[in-house]
């Protein structure tokens, strides 16, 4: 089979192993072989595992008293409120930890605690707690400081905090380093010894977890009271968008805190998230992680990304609603900006690597500079370019002074560790896995550049530079009915960790030609069939297969079966993730 030109990458097939057990599973649940199948591929075997999956309950939440610092940190806070003592949220400027600072500080809110949040600015102060404005926030009288989404890796500026005299509580959900910071509480679900069931819990959920021992705290009682019992239910929306946003497996209770507050988020009486979804256009709309990850989380990144997230967190702390609509009409204008900026930045990125062969076989990572390139950007560039050329990137913006950059990865090497390893040529570096920031001196661009593609091109196999399309199923046209896909809809929301099921059917027929369609003409839309079946598919960022398909009568498609309603009427249609034919 060939592989067509649209697509800058040659993708792997990777079908999953058929389910041998798949007929107890079927049976004890009532499920159809497809969708067992997909349970079995998501290691979701057995009828109870699987059943909870399926039907998930809020009851299902981990307690929050597992949660390592989380009881200690509450205490804190609710002695601090009782004493009328001045607390900072400390929050990070990405959708994760401006949801993080907007839950713990309605829930302090709501009982009346003399409390304000600092975010800081991106391009002028970056990532996480500085010296200066912790001297700020002391001099305008701060007494607690906590951290949200940040923290774990700051001991100095911790350090230097407690000696100005802030009771500090760090809660974040980063990579430890070799030292813990001299907080007063460290509310984290990977500290030492920590027995806590999720470990991948983003930002915006260790928030929810703590405001949830808040309440408690306050409340006297494990039970708490209806108005604290509805927060913490409407609080599930904005820990929706910082775990979808944050791109953290949407498995166990990830996957509870993103289904709830997608669901909640359809009819929230919460006057900032009424705006900023009318500014989208969403209003009364059934949410999924799409909507969060390339419609909603852009435009909460927008602020800070072109300006400051303050105005973010101000629209969904306590803005009026013609404050809060006036601030995500303009979110939406600096999310249009910001596209512009991106598509310009990632265009001189591309000739950057294809100039100086970093998509070469023996360079198996890319790192790319350019003058001032806009900090706020970098990351989505960053992303792009690993979507392109199949391996890591970074992306960094040369300052005079300090130049900072972006890096993402790919499946099965780490970042964190790499950037480890290449440290000698840093100021500093932070992130995880998949995603991390970097500071350097532009003079060591060029060592850092090397010693980062020489530990890639020794760590990095020639197996992991093909990106793999995962197969959960082979079907035919006709296993491709309604109840079968509105079955597998029951695993939303799909993101990282549980990603939406593709299936392959072979042999279809192109009964009616591919065409162009949408404003940039980048989408085909054509009509498949089998066997007396017809089906409807969609390709986004596919639009070349209308001239590769000239002639060509039968295709093998990879694709996503979704459900697609249209003016009350609701067909099963194909989205394309690839096509192959001789």
């Amino acid at each position: 089979m060939a592989r067509v030109g649209w697509s800058p990458n040659r993708l792997r097939w990777e079908f999953a192993e058929p389910f041998d057990g798949a007929e107890t599973l079927m049976s004890s649940l009532r499920l159809g072989p497809m969708i067992a199948q997909v349970l079995h591929n998501r290691g979701l075997d057995d009828p109870l595992t699987a059943g909870k999956f399926l039907d998930p309950k809020l009851n299902d939440l981990h307690d929050p008293e597992l949660l390592s610092g989380a009881v200690e940190a509450a205490e804190l806070i609710a002695k601090a409120v009782a004493d009328k003592r001045k607390i900072v949220i400390y929050g990070d400027y990405d959708v994760d930890g401006i949801t993080a600072t907007a839950i713990l500080h309605a829930v302090l809110r709501l009982v009346d605690a003399n409390v304000d949040y600092y975010v800081p600015h991106r391009m002028e102060e970056g990532y996480g707690l500085n010296v200066e404005a912790i001297d700020k926030l002391v001099a305008d009288g701060a007494e607690m400081l906590i951290t949200v989404d940040c923290g774990v890796s700051a001991v100095e500026a911790v350090a230097h905090a407690t000696a100005a005299g802030l009771e500090v509580i760090v809660t974040d959900h980063h990579t430890l380093g070799d030292e813990l910071p001299p907080a007063s509480a460290i509310v984290h679900p990977s500290l030492p010894d920590s027995k806590y069931p999720n470990v991948n819990l983003a930002g915006a959920g260790v928030a929810f977890k703590l405001a949830w021992q808040v309440a408690r705290a306050i409340c006297g009682s494990n039970r708490v009271d209806a108005k604290m019992r509805q927060f913490l239910l409407d609080a599930t929306c904005f820990a929706a968008l910082g775990t979808i946003a944050d791109v953290v497996p949407l498995l166990g209770e990830n996957r509870l805190l993103a289904k709830f507050g997608l669901d909640g988020l359809k009819g929230t009486e919460h006057t900032g998230l009424r705006a900023l979804l009318e500014s989208a256009g969403l209003t009364g709309e059934k949410l999924d992680s799409y909507h969060v990850g390339f419609v909603l989380g852009p435009r909460l990144n927008a602020a800070g990304r072109m300006g400051h997230a303050r105005l973010a967190v101000e629209m969904l702390t306590g803005a009026s609603r013609q404050r809060s609509c006036e601030i995500a009409e303009y979110l939406d204008t600096q999310n249009t900006e910001r596209r512009k900026v991106q598509d310009d930045i990632t265009a001189q990125a591309v000739e950057m690597v294809q100039a100086q062969g970093f998509d070469s076989p023996d360079r198996r990572a890319i790192v790319v500079g350019g003058d001032n390139w806009h900090g706020g950007v970098i990351g989505i560039v960053a992303a792009r370019l690993v979507s392109r050329f199949g391996r890591p990137a970074i992306v960094i913006s040369l300052g005079d002074e300090v130049s900072r950059g972006s890096g993402r990865s790919i499946d099965g090497f780490n970042m964190h560790t790499a950037l480890t390893a290449c440290s000698e040529h840093l100021e500093g570096f932070g992130g995880h896995a998949m995603a991390a920031g970097v500071t350097l001196d532009r003079n060591n661009l060029e060592a850092f550049s090397e010693a980062f593609v020489a530990y890639a091109s020794a760590h990095i196999t020639d197996q992991q530079l093909v990106p793999v399309l995962k197969i959960d199923a082979t079907a035919t046209l006709a296993d491709i009915n309604y109840d079968t896909v509105r079955s597998l809809t029951k695993m939303a929301p799909f993101g990282q960790g549980n990603p939406a099921p593709v299936v392959v059917v072979k042999g279809c027929r192109v009964l009616v030609a591919p065409k162009r369609i949408g404003a940039s003409g980048t989408t085909v839309s054509m009509t498949l069939g089998q066997d007396g079946v017809n089906l409807r598919a969609i390709g986004f960022g596919m639009g070349d297969l209308t001239e590769a398909l000239v002639g060509v009568n039968t295709v093998d498609v990879a694709f996503e079966p979704q459900l697609n309603t249209f003016r009350g009427n609701t067909t099963v249609q194909a989205m394309l993730r690839d096509v192959r034919w001789d």
